[in-house]
């Protein structure tokens, strides 16, 4: 039996009702870290639109957009910076932010967070969401060599490599995941060329793809509460930012996943499924709504996941994993939505709260992780246009 269709039994039989598991999953409850104020807002007044960016595919063009978000979010946020998966997403996109613009307020206000944090992860041993912040810590290592930016981290995914699989409760239950925790692992095993992280991290993503991949759809199941979900038009529910999340793991594992590792055609394989049904479900204006089948029932595009989307896109180009005549359109009218969300001040808008599932939101909501995505997709634009 597959690993979706099990764990769909045990829910429906009532054997996991009470499990610590489906509760935290029913739950859905904003943590502390995910209520901060800095970690986003909607705002029901806010200034105009930016007038002076543009949407060309031009290093300078690209470059200007993702110094005005980028400082924008940086002076807003510094100060609460912390060990939670919804800054660890932003981390990931400033470090890139800082190569592409040449501009070491980033990478410095990186290193700064690393030592308030005294380069540990979350609290939770297992979870992937305490673990995401590691990928910002191991970048920094794997630049400067300092041994107190890897120790942390080692250490503990050292201890978590020991624990036992339970059939019945993935590691990785949610999809969101798979963007939090392997690139931590692929990048621990650039740090230390121990395949052991590698191999631990190639189990564990297959048992979640297992669970929730659909085959057909080529696209994740947010997680297991989904399976039979629906929209209004009745087709099955599939939420832009989870998948979102998913490619972008994809890109931040291939990125160092050696050419000659076992698996890596199955990683490609997905990446390229993946890559495809969502160029096909694009709205018009460049980007992805909340539910990725039942355009006509939100009324806003969603740009957290759009931006991780089209980041995976554009790498997937630069990589030579996608054809470029093929997928240049999407990612040019993906860029050009974006702009077109990014206010006077630098705000980027229409990004949606915290959350689990499609649903609605203000234009000018704005959040950390979706500022995240969009600097990652900007620095992976950058590298198309100048090539």
């Amino acid at each position: 039996m597959q690993r979706r269709e099990f764990i769909r039994a045990l829910a429906c039989t009532g054997f996991l009702a009470g499990s610590s598991w489906l509760r935290a999953i029913d739950a859905q409850k904003l943590t502390a870290a995910e209520s901060l104020a800095e970690v986003g807002d909607s705002p029901d007044v806010t200034g105009p639109h930016a007038l002076d960016l543009s949407p060309r595919i031009k290093s300078q063009d690209i470059k200007n957009a993702m110094q005005k978000v980028g400082s924008w979010e940086l002076a807003r946020t510094s100060s609460a910076f912390n060990d939670d998966w919804t800054f660890a997403a932003l981390y990931a996109g400033l470090l890139a932010a800082g190569q592409t613009l040449q501009d070491s307020k980033y990478e410095n206000a990186m290193v700064r967070m690393g030592d308030k944090l005294h380069w540990k992860l979350g609290t939770d041993e297992l979870h992937a969401d305490h673990q995401a912040v590691g990928q910002a810590y191991l970048e920094l290592y794997l630049r400067h060599q300092n041994s107190a930016m890897l120790t942390p981290t080692k250490e503990r995914f050292d201890r978590t490599m020991l624990r036992e699989d339970d059939p019945a409760k993935p590691l990785w239950w949610w999809c969101d995941a798979l963007f939090m925790a392997p690139p931590v692992l692929a990048r621990l095993y650039a740090a230390t060329d121990n395949k052991a992280y590698l191999d631990y991290m190639d189990r564990q993503w297959w048992i979640t793809s297992a669970a929730l991949y659909d085959p057909r759809e080529h696209l994740y199941y947010r997680d297991a509460r989904y399976f039979d979900k629906r929209e209004e038009n009745g087709q099955k529910l599939f939420w832009s930012r989870g998948n979102g999340w998913v490619i972008g793991g994809l890109v931040r594992v291939l990125q160092y996943l050696p050419k000659d590792y076992p698996s890596r055609a199955r990683y490609v394989t997905q990446f390229q499924q993946m890559a495809d049904r969502l160029r096909e479900l694009q709205g018009q204006d460049g980007l992805w709504r909340s539910g990725l089948l039942d355009q006509n029932a939100y009324k806003l595009p969603e740009v957290s996941g759009s931006a991780l989307i089209a980041y995976g896109l554009a790498w997937g180009i630069n990589a030579g994993i996608l054809d470029k005549k093929t997928f240049y359109p999407a990612v040019e009218r993906a860029w050009g939505g974006m702009i077109g969300n990014i206010y006077e001040d630098g705000r980027l808008g229409c990004i949606q709260p915290v959350s689990a599932a499609p649903g609605e939101f203000k234009q000018s909501s704005s959040y950390v992780y979706g500022v995240g995505g969009f600097l990652l997709f900007g620095s992976e634009l950058d590298k198309l246009a100048r090539s």
